[in-house]
């Protein structure tokens, strides 16, 4: 085998890791966004006692 074979499948590796993580992320934040609603909703009708 030659060179560009071990080139390219490092690229394809990296691109692999590289969309695994970002889905990763964007899917916590989600998360995170959804649970921020809620604390938010849940403080502001406790203070309205």
């Amino acid at each position: 085998m030659t060179h560009p074979v071990f080139i390219i499948a490092s690229y394809g590796i990296t691109f692999i890791i590289v969309t695994v993580l970002s889905v990763e992320a964007a899917l916590r934040l989600r998360r995170a966004r959804t649970q921020l609603t809620v604390l938010e909703k849940n403080t502001s009708h406790s203070s309205n006692l």
